[in-house]
């Protein structure tokens, strides 16, 4: 349980003093590729009118684009992701990136919205290589500055995920909305090179020697005999549950009066997010000095709190930005706490367990998604802060309850 988990965080670190470190800009180049890669999923959400009208896609098929991606993204998760613990993971992470490159490709050049479909879910299924690449860089990080890494790499994810939006609407200004997957594609390639060039074989454990069918079984029996990593997968369901819920709707009342904005200002909004996710990278700091416990439950807290001021957004600027960094910091927070503690629970199953973790992230990202867009409509945005304070008070609850578990179990 949590309390445990902070003792073995200590222990640790006490062993690994004297492990190398990841250099700083090997760890920096890890969070580029992860932002760089989960960014093609969200690319299209500003996109999706010009998509459609060019190739003369229905309202259904246009909507098909977004659902595909996440659609791939989530057997990913499941099918490729444990790849990683088997397989030459240098390889992996290379083979991954130019069959994106491909995909990328695909979807640029689509003549016809059957293609576009085809590439949008292979591009979604591809994009999973931003969680080889966090299981990878786990694996080379010593235990002491485990969480200091991890910390780095899933900030690269969050920026990814919240610049994805801009920079798409920008490049389409600009030169279309077919740019925005070549430039993808460009960068794309070149990570590959460069971590071709970069990245060591393999982590610090070596490979399972498990068949295929064994390493996807394997994933599902870590659920069944880790309770940490469940508590942890939870976690990551309410609080993406929540980020969500904003994310997803929150344009809904920015295009509304009193504010009219278009949908390149809105997109701006992301780079406020941004500072919230950089700030939590000290989550990754304290887990390593064996806090992870106390900073899932501070961050919980500051995540139920942050609903507060965005429930004032019709009327106040001010506290949307202030409501929007606190989200950001407090979901990044117990992200990364929950990668690090679930990656120390079987370093030679890391790739698994961040896999099998993160299928309840899309979950809880789908569930928010679909919730608080159909609640605004229906009741406007004060349900949908409610619905948001729901979810990230439900987390803090959890995690009160199993504290007290923990306790309890000590005293006995």
């Amino acid at each position: 349980m949590p309390g445990s988990a902070d003792a073995a965080t200590r222990r640790g670190a006490a062993r690994s003093d004297e492990e190398p470190a990841l250099s700083r800009g090997v760890v920096m180049l890890f969070a580029v590729a992860c932002g760089a890669a989960v960014a093609n999923v969200y690319f299209s959400q500003p996109l999706l009118v010009a998509m459609g009208d060019d190739l003369a896609m229905s309202p259904g098929l246009v909507g098909g684009i977004v659902t595909l991606t996440h659609v791939g993204y989530g057997l990913g998760l499941f099918l490729l992701v444990p790849l990683g613990d088997m397989a030459d993971r240098r390889r992996l992470v290379v083979a991954q990136l130019l069959l994106l490159v491909v995909a990328l490709t695909v979807v640029a050049a689509a003549p016809t919205a059957a293609v576009l479909l085809a590439g949008t879910a292979a591009m979604g299924l591809l994009a999973v290589v931003t969680q080889t690449l966090v299981a990878f860089a786990a694996s080379l990080a010593p235990p002491a500055a485990r969480g200091r890494v991890v910390g780095l790499v899933t900030g690269g994810v969050v920026i990814g995920i919240l610049l994805a939006r801009t920079v798409s609407g920008v490049l389409a200004d600009l030169a279309g909305w077919r740019s925005v997957y070549l430039a993808s594609a460009s960068l794309t390639a070149l990570l590959a090179l460069v971590l071709h060039r970069v990245l060591p074989r393999h982590g610090a454990t070596p490979p399972a020697t498990l068949r295929y069918g064994q390493l996807l079984r394997s994933t599902v029996t870590l659920f069944a005999g880790e309770p940490l990593l469940r508590l942890r997968a939870l976690f990551g369901l309410l609080v993406f549950a929540a980020f969500s819920t904003l994310w997803s709707s929150v344009a809904l009342p920015l295009s509304e009066e009193p504010y009219s904005l278009s949908h390149s200002a809105i997109g701006m909004l992301g780079l406020i997010g941004v500072v919230g996710a950089l700030a939590a990278s000290a989550a990754g700091r304290l887990h390593d000095r064996g806090l992870s416990g106390r900073t899932t439950g501070a961050a919980l807290a500051l995540l139920a709190v942050s609903w507060l001021p965005l429930a004032f957004t019709g009327s106040s600027p001010g506290a949307l930005v202030a409501g929007v960094i606190l989200l950001d910091l407090a979901v990044q927070a117990v992200h990364v706490t929950n990668q690090t503690l679930i990656y120390a629970l079987r370093p030679d199953a890391g790739s698994r367990l961040i896999g099998g973790y993160m299928v309840f992230y899309s979950v809880g990202s789908a569930t928010g998604a679909i919730a608080a867009t159909s609640l605004y409509a229906a009741a406007g945005w004060g349900a949908v802060c409610a619905l948001g304070a729901g979810f990230s008070g439900l987390g803090f609850v959890l995690w009160a309850a199993t504290r007290r578990g923990a306790a309890a179990a000590r005293r006995v």
